[in-house]
């Protein structure tokens, strides 16, 4: 049983009473996971913000790599695995450790942050790190321009909001604007937080997802009593 290096930050939240051990944030986490590995049940986890990320994920590798001053570099494909975890960092070469993260639009780009706000982002750059041995990361923020099909959808939803049957221009050149950002300048566009591997981190790492192995096992006496009982 390995962890996905994206849910670390909900292993590792704190619980609310110091007895005990996992956070309910983990504990729901782990019986999501549960479901999925015993019974094939899988949390639909689709959405709109998500779907930019992964048709734009490639064009901004690139676009990272051109105003990072990166060599060309390409999307990493490798799944990496140790003893406790698992991911797919976005881009690995050489000394070069790096996981990009596209921006729905300019309001969750964080334009002014002076430092890495997503803890959960901090927690899956430390599981990159441990797993490539590596001890320097990059969170890369991108604002790409969002894809045609996902605008037109966007303006489609806004039209229904507002109660118009006729297609409204004006509505409609809001909505493009409102995701469009190639007119920016480059460095604009860009966010990069470097973030440094921190052992201390990763020992709680190990020690949160032992704790996670044993209520997971939990879970699977519990339904065996549940079936029996």
């Amino acid at each position: 049983m390995k962890f996905r290096a994206s849910a670390l930050g909900k292993l590792v939240t704190s619980p609310r009473s110091k007895g005990e051990l996992l956070s309910e944030t983990a504990k729901t986490y782990i019986q999501e996971y549960w479901k999925e590995k015993e019974l094939g049940i899988k949390k639909d986890v689709w959405s709109r913000y998500t779907t930019k990320g992964i048709e734009m994920e490639n064009e901004a590798i690139q676009f990272a790599g051109g105003v990072l001053g990166w060599s060309f570099v390409l999307k990493n494909e490798e799944r990496l695995t140790n003893d406790y975890i698992t991911g797919i960092p976005d881009v690995i070469y050489k000394d070069l450790l790096a996981d990009i993260k596209c921006s729905w639009d300019g309001t969750t780009f964080p334009f002014f942050d002076t430092e890495l706000k997503n803890k959960d982002y901090y927690w899956q750059c430390q599981a990159y790190m441990w797993l490539t041995g590596l001890d320097q990361a990059q969170l890369v923020y991108c604002l790409m321009d969002t894809p045609l099909q996902i605008v037109e959808d966007e303006i489609r939803r806004a039209h229904w909001k507002a109660g118009y049957i006729d297609e409204n221009l004006d509505l409609r050149n809001e909505i493009q604007m409102q995701h469009t950002f190639s007119h920016l300048p480059d460095e604009l566009r860009l966010k990069a937080f470097v973030i440094e591997r921190n052992d201390k981190d990763l020992d709680l790492v190990k020690e949160k997802i032992e704790i996670a192995k044993e209520y997971y096992e939990s879970l699977n006496s519990l339904i065996k009593v549940s079936k029996h009982g």
